[in-house]
């Protein structure tokens, strides 16, 4: 079965010309994570894994799709609570950017700000465990 989704600025995101929106899940505990791997920039590969190793421990489940595209769309229309990885480009996450907001999610670098193509560190999340991502995060990412 083929899968379009789409959003544009000011208006819904869509799934195959349904309306979409991210999950409601409130805390880690209870949510599905995703992430990806770099390929070639393993300078924070370390702290890369204890970030990994801290928050499959404590989440419902961690993933990795392999697409940091299809894990945007996939927070967008809630199957993932968040997403977070580093190293990405632009080609690979602008319009998956687009989607999760314009579904109600939250984008932001591992900071906390909304600079997240030239930081190239990308957390999207369902908006309600931004903080508690973050604070995971930057125990590892300062």
């Amino acid at each position: 079965m083929t899968r379009c989704f789409y959003a544009w600025k000011d208006a819904p995101a869509y799934l195959n010309g349904k309306e979409i929106s991210v999950s409601n899940n409130s805390t880690v505990g209870t949510s599905l994570l995703a992430t990806g791997f770099p390929y070639y920039d393993f300078t924070k590969q370390a702290a890369y894994i204890e970030l990994f190793t801290e928050l499959m421990r404590s989440s419902h489940g961690l993933r990795r799709l392999g697409s940091a595209a299809v894990d945007l769309a996939y927070t967008a229309c809630g199957r993932f609570d968040a997403f977070y990885e580093y190293n990405l480009n632009a080609w690979d996450v602008a319009a998956g950017i687009v989607i999760v907001k314009q579904a109600g999610g939250e984008v932001v670098n591992f900071k906390g700000g909304s600079e997240v193509l030239d930081t190239r560190e990308l957390l999207a999340t369902n908006g309600k465990i931004t903080g508690e991502m973050l604070e995971a995060i930057q125990k590892y990412f300062r």
